[in-house]
């Protein structure tokens, strides 16, 4: 690393200069510093907003799931089988299927050999569980915090490696140029009232980009609050994002944010919604259900069907609890919980509670968990004790309380448009990893991002370490690309620290995109909200230069809002595009449409939904930044098949000592 100083208007920046720039510190980040370390590229360093900030660290489930070829039993997995089972969620390239499978087994077994503890029985297997869209058993869990516990074995090895880290440093804006990425600007937030304004610039010839999901973007989120994401500053960059439209929503706590998928919805609870002053409880979905059997094995199935989907309303099927809980929240302004300590509660001409009349697979699945019997607080006690101890951590006691509830925003599928190696399509030497590659497709298998994280780390950390080891970049090229991106960023700061005793803050400004955003851009949208709300955001935008801080420590919190404006406008771009070229209902969203399907005959006669058209599936959507217009326009692309395996080891042998398999 190589230390000095950049000149810009009249003041000197501090300027550093690595190799490999990883921004991040959630389990792609620190697990790609690490495999480049390895690799041999010791001339690297990690900058980071806050180590132990983000969703790796602050999130999980019941039993958080991580997914990777099977390798257990006498039923047979193949990579292949495992790339048709993530390419038939749609809007895959089959390719990045076939990697992503391919190189599962190689990172999982990396993690156990770094400490990770997940399961095996006494003769060493590995076993493994169905999760949500699996076929084959290929789930496994270190249990409610598995993505914590890595990373914390990630950053044991980054840390003994002696890997540089910069801590509370927020990225505020890539340094970018003629179709690549040359390094960013970090604020120093302990210097943020100073002259300089705390900005730090990285020279680098990669920049890793390990920011996450967009966690800010949602008024009704389970992000954790300590993770906002940072895809805008790739997106103001140029890079190219795919697939916007293809979020992820449910069911989840909000006192504290908390996914309560499996073993949460498996002990049958209690649903109840009351008036906000807690007045009025009432029984909401019974009324909708013909039998208690058919509501407990509902709320059973949302265990592992915990995603909400639009193919899961109809025949009373376990995504019908996400919109009537939606229709309770969001349209009559009621609460909803979750109650451990009843047993759903008779109603509306529905009985008891009794076993013998759950489904097949539900009533299995508890006997052979030895919980039939008793309340759910007691059936969770038996099966998961650990999920009762999580939410106690956080003073939060099942046995006392209710839960309150939500369906919230937890995962994006899209993100920005990555090649085989990782690499950003169309701004060079930019790595986008995690969460923020939009790798998945429409339907993922549950636990798979945590496997991309992975694998996207190890393809990232290859292609450097043996094609992008030297600079390439000039120091007037860099000086250039620099300069424009300070002269965007400092002017910016010095407004934002004008009138800072009569300023309102950033608070007002980042409600209102995520309240547009959670209205707009959920679970539940339509063509007509889209468009109108996509102009609102660009009005938002528009008018970002009244916005002003109190105090010099919120100009990082401000920057940061800035470019979750400019990513809100982005993703309801996709939106529009999608609804407006004719898409459906599919992954985890409903089309609200007035003249399409009823969503439950009979019942619920306002809401009805436009299916989905299958032949979307074969498309990825395509979603880029125009800096001249500063809008974004939207287009379609065919979806790469799986390549049919040709290789001959003589030739891949030949191939890989010749260093050609990195090209």
């Amino acid at each position: 690393m190589k230390k000095s100083t950049f000149a810009f208007g009249g003041r000197k920046y501090p300027l550093l200069e690595v190799n490999t720039l990883v921004v991040g510190t959630g389990a792609a980040s620190l697990s790609a510093a690490d495999h480049l370390h390895k690799f041999g590229q010791t001339d690297l360093a990690i900058v980071t907003e806050r180590v132990g900030g983000g969703t790796s660290n602050n999130t999980g489930s019941d039993k958080q799931t991580y997914y990777k070829l099977s390798v257990h039993g006498a039923e047979g997995d193949s990579p292949r089988r495992m790339a048709d089972s993530l390419f038939a969620g749609g809007s895959m390239h089959g390719d990045l299927a076939l990697v992503e499978s391919i190189c599962s087994s190689r990172g999982f077994f990396r993690l156990v050999e770094l400490g990770m503890p997940f399961p095996h029985d006494r003769f060493g297997g590995y076993v493994g569980y169905k999760t949500d869209h699996d076929p084959a058993q290929r789930a496994t869990s270190a249990g409610p915090w598995t993505s914590n516990q890595m990373v914390r074995c990630l950053l044991a090895e980054v840390k003994r490696r002696e890997i540089p880290i910069f801590d509370g440093y927020d990225v505020v804006g890539l340094i970018a140029g003629d179709g690549r990425v040359g390094g960013v600007v970090a604020l120093d937030k302990k210097k943020a009232g100073g002259p300089g304004h705390g900005l730090t610039i990285f020279k680098a010839e990669n920049v890793v980009f390990g920011v996450g999901g967009p966690g800010g973007l949602y008024k009704t989120s389970v992000y954790p609050v300590v993770h906002s994401g940072a895809i805008g500053l790739a997106l103001e960059a140029g890079a190219e994002a795919v697939n916007l439209t293809e979020s992820q929503y449910g069911l989840a706590s909000i006192d504290f944010r908390w996914n309560v998928s499996g073993t949460y919805q498996q002990v049958l609870p209690r649903y109840f919604s009351c008036a906000m002053d807690g007045s009025d409880e009432k029984e909401f979905l019974n009324e909708h259900f013909e039998s208690m059997g058919q509501l407990a094995s509902a709320i059973f199935l949302k265990g592992y069907q915990w995603p909400f989907d639009p193919r899961k309303i109809q025949d009373h099927g376990s995504s019908l609890i996400d919109l009537l809980v939606y229709i309770e929240t969001a349209v009559k302004g009621r609460k909803v919980y979750m109650d451990f300590r009843e047993n759903p509660r008779p109603g509306s001409g529905l009985g008891a509670l009794d076993f013998s009349a759950l489904s097949p697979e539900a009533r299995g699945y508890l006997e052979r968990s030895g919980a039939l019997f008793g309340t759910p607080i007691q059936r969770l006690e038996k099966m998961n004790a650990m999920a009762i101890a999580l939410y106690k951590s956080h003073n939060i006691d099942l046995h006392v309380k209710p839960l309150r509830v939500a369906v919230c925003a937890q995962h994006n599928n899209g993100g920005l448009a990555g090649d085989l190696w990782w690499e950003s399509t169309n701004l060079k030497h930019l790595f986008p990893i995690g969460e923020v590659n939009g790798s998945h497709g429409v339907y993922r298998p549950g636990g798979s991002a945590l496997n991309a994280g992975q694998v996207g780390s190890l393809r990232a950390a290859q292609r450097i370490a043996q094609v992008y080891t030297t600079g390439t970049q000039s120091a007037a090229q860099f000086k250039k690309q620099a300069s424009a991106r300070l002269s965007t960023l400092v002017p910016l700061i010095q407004s934002l620290k004008k009138n800072v005793a009569s300023a309102s803050g950033v608070g007002p400004y980042l409600d209102e995109l995520q309240t547009r955003m959670t209205a707009s851009a959920s679970h539940i949208r339509s063509e007509e909200s889209a468009k109108r709300a996509l102009a609102e955001a660009y009005a938002q935008i528009d008018r970002y230069g009244s916005v002003r801080v109190r105090k010099p420590a919120e100009i990082a919190d401000a920057l940061k809002v800035r470019q979750l404006a400019l990513a809100h406008a982005a993703y309801l771009e996709a939106i529009r595009a999608y609804l407006e070229a004719g898409g459906g209902s599919r992954g985890s969203y409903l089309v609200a449409d007035a003249g399409g399907l009823e969503v439950l005959p009979g019942k619920l006669s306002s809401w009805r939904f436009k299916p989905e058209d299958p032949a979307f599936r074969e498309k990825l959507l395509l979603t880029a930044f125009d800096a001249g217009s500063r809008r974004y326009t939207s287009t379609f692309a065919p979806r790469r098949p799986i390549p049919e395996d040709d290789s001959w080891f003589e030739n891949v042998w030949g191939d890989f000592v010749k260093g050609k398999v990195f090209g």
